[in-house]
């Protein structure tokens, strides 16, 4: 029987590598995004082409009825849920010096980084702890996709870096609280990734590779992250709740 993973921003950039990778490795998918369905089928034909089912529910994850919608669409098509991957996220709307930046924007991102996903995975660690009770042999986890934001200081902007540093906090909660349920909690914190979200500066990125920015001199790819969220979804770590893997070539070790 086929593993059931819910992946929000599952069509586009990071969240579509770890749809692909999950599709690769046996599982039926649930897909969040924000477009409408007719502007992704090609995306879900080609994770359908793997074999398995690709269901998908759009919402903006901030907003608690995108939940509901969610944990229904999991209930009614496939009756389980295994795996959470918390991917959906934006930047702010504008990059402005914390100095500047107003909190309108501050309360986008955080309603759509951190708060959303924080109520998405309350929703779904109730109903995976029932799970876990009438099916102790199965295998249930959450990963959340934050960013080595949540810990590398970027001033212009603030509201990311929080909303990231708040994902990295979640983990260790749900960890520790999933932990007597043998529900493991993974992170992964992704470095700089070619994505339609970094396309405008990729200039400035390839030459800051090619001076030693990373230590693997070159862009990362969804391909990357997705890798390490199959081992993570298909039960390769189930001793390693709370840990946090950095897909970021190197970025984040500190050098002389």
């Amino acid at each position: 029987m086929k593993s059931v993973a819910l992946i929000t921003g599952g069509t586009r950039g990071i969240g579509l590598g770890v749809a692909k990778a999950l599709a690769q490795n046996d599982f039926h998918l649930i897909i969040n995004g924000m477009r409408p369905e007719a502007a992704v089928e090609d995306t879900l034909e080609e994770l359908r082409s793997f074999g398995g089912q690709v269901v998908y529910c759009p919402g903006n994850i901030a907003a608690p009825e995108t939940h509901e919608a969610l944990v229904a669409c999991a209930q009614q098509e496939f009756g389980g849920l295994h795996v959470l991957i918390n991917n959906a996220g934006i930047a702010p709307p504008a990059r402005e010096d914390i100095l500047e930046a107003t909190a309108a924007n501050f309360d986008i991102v955080i309603e759509t980084n951190l708060k959303g996903p924080y109520f998405l995975t309350q929703k779904v660690a109730r109903w995976m702890v029932e799970q876990k009770g009438a099916q102790p042999q199965s295998f249930f986890s959450i990963i959340n996709i934050s960013s080595v934001s949540a810990t590398v200081a970027s001033v212009n902007r603030g509201e990311y870096c929080i909303s990231k540093a708040g994902v990295a906090m979640a983990t260790k909660l749900w960890a520790a609280r999933l932990g007597e349920f043998d529900i493991p909690v993974y992170e992964i914190q992704p470095g700089v990734i070619r994505t339609d979200m970094t396309a405008g500066v990729v200039e400035k990125y390839d030459q800051l590779f090619e001076d030693g920015l990373t230590l693997q001199k070159r862009w990362g790819t969804p391909e990357d992250v997705g890798r390490v969220a199959a081992a993570m979804a298909s039960h390769q770590l189930p001793y390693a709740t709370g840990q946090v893997v950095q897909v970021d070539g190197g970025l984040t070790i500190q050098k002389l």
